[in-house]
């Protein structure tokens, strides 16, 4: 195979780098399943499976993979909406995956907000523009009456929206709008870090770009660390500069996103990228498609060894025995593959 496997190298080390403003090191969340009517335990759905990564501050990190893969469960249990099954979540230097709510409230909340999916269904259909931009600084007891006014303003600024619309409801705004409504309330507490969960999955193409280029545009403003969730290939490697591609709970892949385009290692990313179509244009090389073969295993009754053997094409016998380490097989490249 391409490349020669260097020395073995944890993608986590034991110290705190004050470069990474969150560390996640081997985050598990696992959904027990009840039967019977006593509601006994009778196994668990692996949603999420083992992740470590690291995020530099100022960088985005692209999260991505097919429907079912536990990107969007791992985003929601970063910023603990999930509490962790085991793991460590490391934020500015300190472990939040085991502080409890009131104190993860006071000294965390404000610091780590989330954008989610739905930019109609995260909004509350009995509030004004205006109350949903002020609930999250009434909550958090910042600013007076009147400087929560003007920061209003200033939020709507930073979006791009007429603040004559402050006395609307979310219905009688497009999805776009409400999407801009749903990054000026994560911005409203000054955080350090946003995630977001499939933001534009549910937009318009032309309207995709508008949101894009405007998370863009206030993350070099304001100095933001994002950590972007999405299945579309196209938007990640638009808006991120570190992608992680996952499968069944599980990073398969970890570079930059120069690397990963460019010479993805292993076969799930292979697969994925042969997916993405490429513009008809004179001298553009056509890609091969590869089909993987079966379903999505069930994450409640993964595979043993490599979660991705039953589906690989250059899966061997040890790949349904042994469980691949998540090794660097190029600088900063890291991969779970035993080709590698």
């Amino acid at each position: 195979m391409n490349g020669t496997t260097i020395e073995k190298k944890s993608l986590l080390k034991d110290n705190r780098d004050s470069d990474y403003i969150l560390e996640v090191n081997d985050l598990k969340k696992h959904f027990p399943i009840k039967a019977g009517f006593l509601q006994k335990t009778v196994g668990s759905i692996k949603a999420v499976d083992g992740l470590s990564f690291k995020v530099k501050k100022g960088e985005t990190i692209g999260l991505v993979g097919e429907s079912g893969c536990g990107k969007s469960t791992a985003g929601r249990t970063l910023i603990r909406l999930y509490e962790p099954t085991s793991g460590e979540i490391i934020f500015k230097g300190r472990n939040i995956s085991n502080i409890g709510e009131g104190e993860l409230r006071r000294s965390v909340r404000k610091d780590i907000q989330m954008v989610f999916q739905d930019p109609y269904a995260s909004l509350n259909p009995r509030k004004t523009l205006k109350s949903i931009l002020s609930e999250p600084m009434i909550t958090h007891n910042l600013y007076g009456s009147k400087e929560r006014q003007e920061k209003i303003q200033d939020l709507l600024d930073k979006v791009g929206f007429n603040p004559l619309f402050i006395n609307r409801y979310p219905h009688e705004f497009s999805g776009g709008q409400r999407q801009r409504i749903g990054i000026a309330r994560a911005l409203a507490l000054n955080p350090d870090m946003i995630i977001a969960d499939e933001p534009v999955s549910a937009l318009d193409v032309s309207i995709q770009a508008q949101i894009i280029n405007l998370m863009e545009d206030l993350q070099e403003e304001l100095d933001l660390t994002y950590v972007f969730i999405s299945h579309d290939l196209s938007v990640v490697r638009h808006i991120s500069d570190r992608v992680g591609v996952m499968y069944l709970g599980k990073i398969m892949e970890f570079a930059s996103k120069k690397d990963l385009y460019e010479e993805p290692l292993h076969p799930y990313t292979q697969a994925l990228m042969s997916a993405v179509p490429v513009p008809k244009r004179k001298g553009a090389q056509a890609r091969e498609r590869i089909i993987l073969k079966g379903d999505l295993p069930s994450p409640a009754n993964p595979p043993q060894g490599c979660v991705f053997h039953t589906r690989c094409p250059a899966a061997t016998p040890m790949c349904s025995e042994q469980i691949p380490s998540f090794k660097e097989v190029k600088k900063d490249h890291f991969v779970a593959c035993h080709l590698y």
